[in-house]
């Protein structure tokens, strides 16, 4: 696993030739930005997923204020109502709506459900209650005292559909039901990747923020969920950066709530070693034709808060090598293609080195 990554680390070097010279020098060109670029820019990743969809030139809209709200659970049309109606003395009425009723139900055809002589009664789009008062209504227009119940036999469900890291794949809407809700039920795992996570409804993403919900309580993401509406739990690889350059561990490190801060990057790549050159740690962000690039020190690192130096999705940090380093590099590959120890001790001793 740690040879592939290094050969995709390797290709990643090679198509970003545009910044680093083969002698791993830091990229000193005219549109480097500095600390205080790169601290404004964390501000902005701090205010979440959609700030940093717009920092990549993704922009999307608020959410409409009518998410939010709760809606009706109606009555569609081919649901199946089972009703019964009550009479102290009306037996006949009650057994004929009550056998249909119980063994059959009365199913909703063209928004009416037909009952024992009574006209056609519309209730698609009513809820049950709305439903039970205009039934008993158009009976209580042919006789007193009779009591009307209605539930549902079998129903349409409007379910809301989900994949990925989920425990569940769709569960049942009913006008009430919350995003919170959904989500407690489907059971995410703690390294699901939030930030990668995302919502569609009627074929559109919807601009909610799963992190901002489930770590930090805001419930003006707390959407109500309606039939049809897709969830997608991505998984903890899905939005990553890279460490390069003189680090202990060139890494891939997932970032699963969207950033992390560059003191924790580098922790994950086993920090830098003597080699690498602490003056230049260089962030690069944006696509390889026209990226944004930070150089910060380690002074800024050790100083500056955590959450004054955040990245975001695709970033690479690159830690630039001491010059002395490159040389010694240079220097171990070049005497192998030395074939005898004399010349070799010769060579190295004209280049002012001791070989033991």
């Amino acid at each position: 696993m740690g040879f592939l990554k290094k050969i995709g680390f390797r290709n990643i070097l090679l198509t970003g030739s545009l910044f680093f010279s083969s002698c791993s020098t830091p990229y000193m060109g005219k549109d480097v930005y500095g600390a205080d670029e790169f601290v404004l820019d964390s501000y902005k990743i701090r205010e979440g997923k959609f700030s940093i969809l717009e920092m990549e030139g993704k922009y999307q809209d608020d959410l409409p204020d009518e998410y939010l709200a709760e809606y009706k659970d109606t009555i569609h049309e081919d649901d199946i109502l089972k009703i019964e109606v009550y009479h102290p003395k009306r037996d006949d009425i009650v057994l004929a709506v009550s056998k249909i009723g119980t063994s059959i139900g009365y199913r909703v055809m063209e928004g009416k459900i037909y009952l024992p002589d009574l006209p056609p009664i519309e209730v698609q789009g009513l809820t049950l209650k709305e439903a039970k008062e205009e039934i008993q209504k158009k009976y209580l227009e042919q006789i007193n005292d009779i009591e009307v119940f209605v539930t549902y036999k079998d129903r349409i469900v409007k379910r809301v559909e989900l994949a990925g890291l989920v425990a569940a794949s769709s569960i049942p809407v009913n006008g009430k039901i919350r995003l919170f809700d959904v989500l407690s039920i489907a059971k995410p795992p703690p390294n699901a990747n939030l930030f990668k996570s995302y919502m569609i409804r009627d074929n559109d993403f919807v601009a909610v923020d799963f992190y901002k919900l489930l770590k930090e309580g805001d419930m003006s993401q707390n959407i109500v969920m309606r039939g049809g509406d897709k969830i997608y739990i991505a998984d903890t690889s899905s939005a990553n950066l890279m460490v390069l350059g003189e680090v202990g561990c060139e890494s891939v490190v997932p970032l699963p709530n969207g950033y992390i801060s560059l003191r924790e990057a580098l922790a994950a790549a086993r920090g830098i070693p003597f080699t690498g050159d602490k003056s230049y740690i260089q962030i690069i962000r944006g696509n390889i034709v026209k990226p944004k690039i930070y150089t910060l020190s380690w002074k800024h690192v050790i100083h500056l808060p955590n959450d004054s130096l955040l990245l975001m999705p695709g970033d690479i940090v690159y830690v630039a090598a001491k010059p002395i380093t490159e040389w010694n590099r240079f220097i171990s590959q070049l005497l192998p293609a030395f074939t005898g120890f004399e010349v070799l001790g010769n060579k190295c001793r004209g280049w002012g080195l001791f070989i033991p």
